[in-house]
């Protein structure tokens, strides 16, 4: 079994990855993590030296490497599933599960976040909204593409875990 969890930035990726593999007995792996193990960089460190169509070429890379895991849950960053057909490559490779939020939400999130997103940093509150509310947008057709969805605001674990053991059956 492999999950991979979809959403936009601040959908609860990780945190619920590592629940929902604690439920399900399953290992866990972020893509982002497993790129900054890789590369010896921070994904914010990479942002700010290179590029964003470097990242997303070896963020590919890096989701298509999750291949060799069995029984695991991976989160992956925000924008991975609309590039270089990823969406496509998880649906072919296991269980695509999107965590749906609001864009509003995602302000919410990120405006109140110790951690700092590279692709939103430094952006006043009008500025984080106005870019929230147009990638979002962009993204949407890509995260809905998963074969579950659920929403993000106070995930219900317990709900995914039976829908997954349904799908597992």
């Amino acid at each position: 079994m492999r999950i991979f969890l979809v959403g936009y930035m601040g959908a609860g990726k990780t945190t619920n990855g590592k629940r929902l593999a604690r439920r399900l007995g399953l290992d866990w792996k972020d893509t982002d993590h497993l790129f900054e193990e890789r590369y010896c960089i921070s994904t914010d460190d990479f942002f700010h030296k290179y590029d964003e169509p470097l990242y997303r070429q070896l963020e590919a890379q890096i989701l298509r490497s999750t291949e060799q895991y069995d029984n695991v849950v991976i989160s992956t960053g925000g924008g991975t599933p609309c590039f270089h057909d990823n969406i496509d490559w998880m649906n072919e490779h296991g269980l695509t599960i999107f965590l749906k939020i609001s864009p509003q939400t995602v302000v919410d999130r990120l405006s109140k976040s110790k951690v700092k997103r590279p692709l939103v940093v430094g952006k006043s509150l009008e500025e984080l909204t106005t870019f929230v509310q147009k990638t979002y947008t962009d993204r949407l057709p890509f995260y809905e593409k998963a074969q579950l969805v659920f929403k993000g605001e106070d995930c219900d674990i317990d709900a995914i875990v039976r829908e997954v053991r349904g799908v597992g059956s």
